[in-house]
């Protein structure tokens, strides 16, 4: 569907975004879907069993910063299962979700690609918000920041 880039906040949530740089430079995104789609709220993914129970096996604590909140567009967050549950599994929000505040990890910002995000979450769904057509994350790669 495109390509998507993000801003990770490596300052502010450091165990988080490592966790997902480590995952990602050693190829554990690629070639997993999107597995959930809640149509004006988030796309979801980083499980590789495409279920939505699968992750690295392991899990690491939750980190919240003051600053950083689920307040816009393309909002990278850690999906969990509850309190230090996340692992590998992110979602990415399609609008203002304040009410996760506390509750998941921000460790990044949607900064090209917001009509990719956009086509994503407008996939048509079954009833479980699972996508009737698969939508994979060919590669995930991790970019330097410009100095």
């Amino acid at each position: 569907m495109g390509i998507m880039e993000f801003e990770l906040f490596e300052k502010r949530a450091p165990i988080t975004t490592k966790n997902f740089i480590d995952l990602a430079q050693k190829g554990f995104y690629d070639g997993v879907i999107f597995h959930r789609i809640i149509h004006d709220f988030v796309v979801q993914g980083g499980d590789p069993t495409g279920s939505g129970s699968g992750g690295p096996g392991y899990t690491i604590s939750d980190e919240f910063h003051p600053e950083l909140k689920h307040d816009a567009v393309g909002i990278l967050s850690m999906a969990n299962s509850g309190p230090n549950t996340g692992g590998s599994q992110f979602f990415i929000t399609l609008k203002p979700a304040s009410h996760l505040d506390g509750y998941h990890a921000v460790f990044g910002r949607l900064v090209k690609g917001t009509d990719v995000l956009m086509r994503i979450g407008a996939v048509d769904t079954d009833e479980n918000a699972r996508p009737l057509e698969e939508v994979k994350m060919t590669k995930v790669t991790i970019k330097e920041p410009e100095k």
